[in-house]
This record gives structure tokens, sequence and C-alpha cells, in this order.
């Protein structure tokens, strides 16, 4: 009899403390690269630049990069693409751009071409299902710019065109939804994001010169209010890229944005 008490205590309290599902980790890297691992383990890569200036061991994390399910990148300047190139070679990871953007990347940029198609490419107004329903990811437009040219040593120098800029909004299933912004203006359609589905962290470029700046991004941030972080990027890899996340802090406050902001340091990860 005690034995069938302690069972039904047992089921008793499973059924009042679920358990709690795995979390979801993002790491930065630097300028705007970061790494998302899935409660269930699958990588993905955004914008890998691992060797930028600012990253003092991205050799290191560029060697130990050895399991990559999906690498996004949000337009084709080297700052993004970054060593996607060199990580795809080694993983195989699928590539999830944009069409023309993927095209472009397999024509001039070195990317293996095996590892793109209709199933990882998309556009906007798109959302794509991957990895057995584990990730959606919709692609955002943005105000930018992009071009793609040949790897380092490559014969072709030329500049070709990269198609439109974008970001992402990453769903994770049991985890955050994240929204990417790439390096972009503010614009007011930003409102419309969290529209169709709750952002929980914001990764906003604040650098200025070439994207927004703090205070640029802060409206932003404003326009799209996420639920739980704001995480400033895209700063501090060149003197140009002057905004601090001490003026976008400040920024927020007076755009009265109620997520608090995060300031990441290179390679730290966070559990979200």
């Amino acid at each position: 009899m005690r034995i069938i008490e302690k069972l039904l205590l047992s089921l008793a309290l499973l059924a009042a403390f679920p358990a709690f599902a795995a979390d979801t980790l993002l790491t930065w890297y630097g300028q705007s690269a970061f790494k998302l691992v899935t409660p269930s383990g699958k990588v993905l890569l955004i914008d890998p630049w691992l060797t930028n200036p600012v990253n003092k061991s991205g050799k290191e994390d560029l060697a130990g990069m050895s399991k990559v399910d999906l690498i996004l990148l949000t337009h084709g300047h080297f700052d993004h693409v970054g060593n996607s190139v060199e990580i795809a070679q080694k993983t195989g990871a699928r590539l999830v751009t944009t069409f023309d953007l993927g095209r472009a990347l397999t024509t001039y940029g070195g990317y293996p071409e095996k590892q793109m198609g209709f199933d990882s490419q998309g556009n906007f107004g798109g959302e794509l299902s991957l990895l057995d329903g584990e990730v959606k990811i919709a692609f955002i437009p943005a105000i930018h710019s992009s071009t793609v040219m040949a790897p380092e040593g490559g014969a072709d120098k030329d500049i070709h065109d990269g198609g439109a800029p974008g970001g992402f909004l990453i769903t994770v299933k049991n985890g955050p939804v994240i929204y990417h912004t790439g390096d972009t203006d503010v614009f007011h359609d930003m409102a419309l994001v969290s529209r169709f589905r709750q952002v929980d962290v914001m990764l906003a470029c604040i650098g200025g010169h070439f994207t927004m700046g703090p205070e640029r991004a802060a409206l932003a941030a404003r326009l799209v209010n996420p639920a739980k972080l704001v995480i400033p990027m895209h700063f501090g890899t060149f003197p140009v890229l002057a905004g601090t996340p001490a003026a976008f802090g400040e920024a927020l406050k007076k755009e009265r944005v109620k997520a608090p902001m995060r300031e990441m340091k290179v390679g730290e990860t966070l559990k979200l």
C-alpha cells in the first residue's frame, strides 16, 4: 500500500512542478557575430565574423567551431560574412539568407553551393521552419546596403550585388524569440515585428556612421518593444563605430523602453 501511495505522491509532484526545458544559450563574439544554441543542442551562427579585432580569442573560437547546423547572414559585407565560408566547409552548415544573397555568396563568395537551396533561402515576408521545427526564421527588412566580394586570395576581386540587406526574427521551440536587426537605420515598420510575434530579445546595432547610433537605436527598441532584453551590438570594432552601450542605455531611458539593456562582453554566454 505504501508503494502505491509513494507512486501517487510522485505523480502529484510531477504534475505540480513540471520539468524545466533546457536553456537557450546566446554567445557574442563582437561586432554582430552570435552563436545560438537551442534547448535540443542545435547550433546557429549569425554573421560569424569570429576573428574580428575585438575578439582576442577569435582564432581559437574559429578552430573550435566543429558543430554548426545553420549559418545566418544578414547581408554580404565582409564584417558579417566573416568566417562563414571556412566554418561551412568544416561543418556542413546550411546557409540561411535571402535568395539573392545566397546566390551571390555561392557564385562569388566561396560558400559551398550544395549547402544552400530553397529549403534555407527566403525573402522578406517569408518564414522558414528548419531543423525539424526546432527554429522558425522570418526575414525582416533593413535599411542598409549589401555587396559580396571574393574571399581573400580569390581571383575575382570585383564587388557583386548582394541583394537587399535584412535582419532575422528567430523563434526557438521551447525558447525565446530573438530579433537580430542586422545593419540598419531605424524605420517605423519595426513596430510591426512584435505585432506578428512578441520579441523577447532584441539584438540592436548601435555603432553609428554605417548604422543607427544609440539614440536612433533606442527609438527602434521602443518601436519593437522587446519583452525581456535589449542587447547592443556592432559598436567599438572600428573607431568610426563610436556609439557606446552607456549612451544607448541613457537613450533607452529617454525613450521609456521597459526591457532592460544587457551589455554583453565579448565571448560571454547568456542563458535565455
